[in-house]
């Protein structure tokens, strides 16, 4: 991998424009490829800074892994729904309080393993009988120090190795087994292939959480713009690019870079791990279950467990979500949709027997979506947290958005909106910089202004 230093040498280059090239053109342009958070973000900051602005979104709808179904007739998320940090601090504070949406709060509670308040919780075991509480409030994982990085799996087995009266047996074991599979579905991947060291390099933000088709083939980056081609052949041109694709969707090497992308930049893109996490979605005729925000069931293995959410205490509809992550949900994506939705119902009867059949069901596929291949980033065994940097660094007059590009806040929505604005300051700057008038289009990018510049949405 090449050097800090010559990184940020590659960072501080881009495009010339003479004075001549400048007189012919209206305002500055930019192509945002990626309608997710991040590129709907970066677009409308670069609109109200009166650039020109082009958004490439593949799917036939706007949000990327946001995404939200009324097939049942009222509101069901499939995607991203937890804002991660109710307060002032997150970076979404201000847009939630403008448009005054109202948040559902799930706890108060702002740890990474225990995500949820654990009073909340109702855990069964493999007969179905319910986890004394005491024994849910007094499990915790022993995280223990060491000189190189590991796996989450391995540091517990090692712990367990060197200190064998803190070996857990019975149902503390499977409670054990409980808590990494809610570890794995933080970061829907498997504890096996999750840092010791960069588990919780992530920003907590305090205040709980809140419950809320033709692709591009080729980027061409020369010193006067860049040229966007999709696959029907027609080209996109402007000054610049914002590059707000899924970071599985970086990783499949789909989109041929002409020039290629530097050495440390595919480093970053290869390095960073993407989990999966999916959601069956059951909904029933009538409540059945305990008000809770979660039902668990523990077994001897995290693969093993399962959890529900209870989307009746949070919204009145009798639904309940199913949340599988890592190799479950790889596994689960194999199955048909009405497969996934009856494996399902059959963990849901390990908690409660008696539980009746679903009337709709909704299966999301965000592992094998071509759209996103992936549902968020992680950090792996052996890897620098300071990837998430690299990846967002520009190239060119190509920028980088997207919750893989933040360093504090991977993984979330927060995090691709802070990113996305990040993208569009440094757009800006470095397009007017290059077109040497850098006084001209000055704007607080966080106010709500209205420019007279269109902004053109384009499926691709």
């Amino acid at each position: 991998m090449e050097s800090r230093d010559k990184i940020n040498r590659q960072s501080e280059k881009g495009v010339c424009y003479s004075k001549l090239e400048r007189k012919s053109i209206t305002s500055p342009s930019v192509i945002v490829i990626g309608a997710g958070f991040a590129g709907v973000t970066a677009a409308r900051a670069l609109r109200d800074a009166s650039f020109q602005v082009t958004l490439l979104e593949s799917r036939d709808r706007i949000g990327g892994r946001v995404h939200t179904d009324y097939s049942f007739g009222f509101p069901v998320d499939l995607g991203a729904s937890w804002l991660h940090g109710v307060g002032k601090e997150n970076p979404l504070a201000p847009l939630i309080g403008r448009l005054g949406l109202p948040l559902y709060r799930t706890s108060g509670d702002n740890s990474v393993l225990y995500d949820h308040d654990l009073e909340s919780y109702a855990l069964f075991d493999m007969a179905g009988n319910q986890v004394p509480q005491e024994l849910v409030t007094k499990t915790d994982l022993v995280r223990q120090e060491f000189s190189d990085d590991m796996s989450i799996q391995r540091a517990i087995s090692i712990v367990f190795e060197r200190r064998p009266h803190l070996r857990l047996e019975g149902l503390d074991h499977k409670v054990l087994q409980w808590y990494l599979c809610r570890m794995e579905g933080w970061f829907a991947a498997d504890a096996d292939t999750i840092s010791l060291k960069g588990w919780d390099q992530e920003e907590l933000l305090p205040g709980g959480h809140g419950l809320m088709v033709r692709g591009v083939t080729k980027i061409v980056r020369r010193n006067n713009g860049v040229k966007v081609t999709v696959e029907d052949g027609k080209t996109f041109l402007a000054d610049a690019a914002v590059i707000a694709l899924p970071l599985g969707v970086l990783k499949s090497n789909i989109i041929n870079f002409e020039p290629r992308l530097p050495e440390w930049k595919e480093a970053a893109i290869n390095d960073l791990g993407v989990g999966i996490e999916n959601k069956i979605v059951l909904h029933f005729e009538k409540v059945f279950w305990p008000n809770v925000e979660f039902l668990g069931v523990v077994a001897e293995t995290s693969y093993q467990c399962s959890y529900f959410l209870n989307l009746h205490k949070a919204t009145g509809h009798s639904v309940l979500v199913y949340m599988p992550a890592g190799k479950l949900a790889r596994d689960i994506g194999k199955m048909s949709d009405e497969a996934a939705a009856n494996f399902t119902f059959t963990q849901l009867k390990r908690i409660l027997p008696n539980a009746s059949e679903p009337i709709q069901y909704l299966v999301s596929h965000w592992g094998t979506d071509k759209n996103s291949l992936g549902s968020y980033s992680y950090d792996t065994v052996g890897k620098s947290h300071d990837l998430y940097e690299t990846l967002r660094i520009p190239v060119d007059n190509l920028f980088f958005a997207g919750e893989a590009t933040s360093t504090d806040y991977p993984g979330s929505v927060h995090g691709a909106y802070s990113t996305g604005l990040m993208a569009a300051e440094d757009c800006r700057m470095r397009v007017l910089e290059r077109y040497g008038e850098q006084d001209l289009f000055q704007s607080d990018m966080g106010d709500e202004v209205t420019f007279s510049v269109p902004l053109l949405i384009s499926r691709m």
